[in-house]
């Protein structure tokens, strides 16, 4: 995602200090209550397989045949070169975060979706543009926090209207 000030693309570490930073501040819009340190540790981790997975653009299709593959292998690599409670614990972070069934997971990918959803408004759809995003991808990715922070998702509904009038994003 292009930082705010469009100098250059957020790295890894920016993204997930970021990301951590809302969890402590979204708390109070989640259906229910997660345990936030829990949460920012998944955040903090589960970008770690990008090392050696690369990054993958959420509304790349083709690119997403295959990202489970290249992360699967990417953390037995990485996971591997720890001391094996490390790796274990770690590696269980980062497969709670995809796996998005409980209430710090959910919360977790909220937040992993607002940051760079609210990155694309402050560079007028930059990333979007750029990657020929559709509303309704983004729509569809946002589908955790419609579910479990529904006025959170009032907002993005509202800003993708706007998007969508400015001209940074298509139906």
């Amino acid at each position: 995602t292009l930082l705010t000030d469009k100098s250059r693309r957020e790295n890894d570490a920016e993204h997930s200090w970021h990301i951590a930073v809302m969890a402590l501040l979204f708390e109070e819009y989640a259906l229910q209550k997660p345990d936030i340190g829990h949460a920012v540790k998944m955040l903090v981790c589960h970008d770690l397989i990008e090392i050696y997975a690369g990054d993958t653009f959420a509304y790349d299709v083709e690119a997403n045949k295959n990202k489970e593959a290249r992360e699967k292998a990417a953390a037995d690599r990485l996971f591997s070169q720890l001391p094996e409670e490390q790796g274990a614990e770690i590696r269980s972070l980062w497969e709670e975060f995809d796996a998005v069934e409980t209430t710090d997971s959910k919360y977790a990918n909220c937040m992993d979706r607002v940051q760079p959803f609210l990155h694309n408004l402050l560079t007028e759809g930059h990333t979007w543009q750029n990657g020929g995003a559709k509303r309704y991808q983004i729509e569809q990715r946002m589908g955790i926090i419609k579910e479990f922070m529904p006025e959170v998702y009032k907002w993005i509904q509202k800003s993708l209207d706007e998007s969508v009038a400015k001209g940074w994003l298509t139906e």
